[in-house]
């Protein structure tokens, strides 16, 4: 990866910082607590502001930058990856759409210099599901005077605990109703979170229930409202974030367990072997086919992210690399649990941990399955577009006698 000078020192301050929060992870594992040391650290560290536009006091990275701190981050605590992952998201978003209202763009920047002020989108919800399916949401904004007044529930908010807003999903009750989101300050009248996340892994980002019930903001504060019978369009341009960051936090825990693997088996000796299990054949092949998984991942991350700092096209690329990422992340974790033996499984150990971790990715929106469907369809219309061209055969000709005689034997 190619990076000025200036992001070459804070991608290693990235990487030292992953490696302080391995220290902890476990913790925050079997505690579930949110760690809000690791963000106290990252704002100290000036990452919170990665993405942010260079005016508004950010550094101005692109998506290769974002994703190179997102990987060292998620090598040691998977869960602060995410929701710094969802957070970088936002702020690419109303840095570059041109959805958001100028006031509110100063609001969630200025915030972010003075301090920890994490944003997240919420859009799932209990009985819709998520907003891919191509339901519209139950949340509702009713406009009364100068306020929308926001009532609904929505699941997954992650990262909940430390958000300073929440850019919610909602259609408005007017006679043309209209679809949009809503910036709400985690601290208004009328939130209320409920404690539903308990998860077998990424345990710590809190990605509880979100409650509102008539919760009011200013007119103002609605971005992007258009015709709800239009459904929810995405920047499918932007959406390479999504599909880019998200597998990465995957990929960093399938890391962790590689790393913990090659310690394990290059420091353990069995008397009945009197060498390393590095030395064994059988765990070299599999070291050696976790790397292949890995080494994909790595390349196939980079081509999306440098791809779209170069405003190179990828398209559908983006899903597919989603969907990839994670399963090769599963399968080298679930490869490494195997090398590992009873050492793997016991949790005082943190490979059953990275497994866990990787086993979540495949909870994200769009799941495989839709993605695979995505795909297959864009497949079948490109033939059936495709017009029919004849197709001449290459002539056959007779064969040529050799110049040199074959003798048999």
């Amino acid at each position: 990866m190619t990076t000025s000078g200036d992001f070459a020192a804070v991608i290693a301050t990235a990487e030292a910082l992953g490696q302080r929060f391995a220290l902890t992870a476990r913790h925050y594992d079997e505690t579930g607590e949110f760690p809000f040391a690791n963000f106290d650290a990252l704002h100290e560290a000036g990452l919170l502001g990665l993405v942010t536009a260079v005016e508004h006091g950010g550094l101005g990275g692109g998506l290769t930058e974002a994703l190179a701190v997102i990987s060292a981050i998620a090598r040691g605590e998977p869960s602060t990856a995410l929701v710094l992952s969802m957070h970088y998201n936002q702020h690419y978003s109303l840095r570059v759409s041109g959805q958001w209202p100028k006031h509110l763009v100063e609001r969630v920047t200025k915030a972010n210099r003075d301090g920890v002020a994490l944003i997240n989108a919420a859009q799932v919800e209990p009985r819709v599901g998520s907003p891919s399916h191509g339901a519209l949401p139950e949340t509702v904004a009713r406009r009364v005077g100068d306020a929308w007044r926001i009532t609904g529930h929505k699941t997954y908010a992650t990262g909940i605990p430390l958000l300073r807003w929440v850019s919610v999903l909602a259609v408005t009750d007017e006679p043309e109703p209209r679809l949009g989101s809503f910036l709400v300050p985690t601290d208004a009248d009328g939130i209320r979170v409920e404690k539903t996340w308990n998860a077998t892994g990424m345990r710590a980002t809190n990605s509880d229930d979100l409650i509102l019930d008539d919760v009011a903001i200013p007119l103002e504060d609605a971005l992007d409202l258009a015709p709800a019978g239009e459904g929810l369009k995405r920047d499918e341009r932007v959406g390479g974030w999504y599909f880019t960051l998200v597998p990465a936090i995957y990929d960093g825990a399938a890391r962790g367990a590689r790393d913990w693997l090659i310690e394990f088996a290059t420091s353990r000796a069995p008397a009945s072997l009197g060498a390393p299990l590095s030395t064994v054949p059988r765990i070299q092949d599999g070291i050696g086919q976790i790397e292949a998984l890995l080494t994909v991942n790595r390349r196939l991350l980079r081509s999306i992210a440098e791809d779209f700092d170069a405003g190179r096209p990828f398209g559908q690329d983006a899903a597919a690399v989603k969907h990839t990422v994670i399963e090769n992340a599963v399968a080298a974790t679930t490869l490494a649990l195997e090398l590992g033996g009873n050492p793997g499984i016991n949790r005082d150990n943190p490979l059953e941990r990275h497994h866990r971790d990787a086993l979540s990715g495949r909870a994200h929106a769009p799941q495989n399955n839709l993605i695979r469907t995505m795909l297959a369809k864009a497949a079948l219309g490109r033939h059936a577009a495709a017009p029919a061209v004849p197709i001449e055969p290459v002539p056959v000709r007779p064969r040529l006698q050799p110049r040199l005689a074959i003798v048999s034997r």
